[in-house]
């Protein structure tokens, strides 16, 4: 289990959600990252409030930015292992690609590796 934040209808902040939910099962490409930084933006406000270009089947996560360390790669996933530092180039859709929890899953093409004169 990870906790998550999601939002179960569209308004302010208020609508957020800290939710504990399954961790689910790495897809072939895929690679599974703990988050330790996110950015906050206008995108994940606009998502929330309903008025983003993109409208995401509720409940929904948010979060386009973020930046941890590899928990687990899927099948096919080369040049990242385990405990790597990494950091998430923003998803096209932040509603299937969220970002803000403590654990993230992303397609290993929207990764890239951290670094190493960047802290957290």
């Amino acid at each position: 289990m990870a906790r998550v934040v999601r939002f179960h209808e569209h308004g302010g902040p208020e609508v957020l959600r800290i939710e504990n939910l399954d961790i689910p099962a790495l897809g072939r490409g895929e690679i599974q990252i703990r988050v330790k930084a996110l950015g906050l933006n206008r995108a994940e406000a606009l998502l929330r409030s309903g008025t983003y270009i993109q409208t995401p089947p509720l409940p929904s996560g948010l979060g386009l930015e973020a930046a941890g360390v590899v928990e687990a790669v899927g099948e096919a996933v080369h040049g990242f292992a385990p405990g790597d530092a990494v950091s998430v180039v923003p998803p096209l859709s932040m509603a299937r690609w969220p970002a803000y929890g403590e654990i993230a899953t992303y397609p290993a093409h929207l990764v890239a590796k951290h670094p190493p004169s960047l802290t957290w």
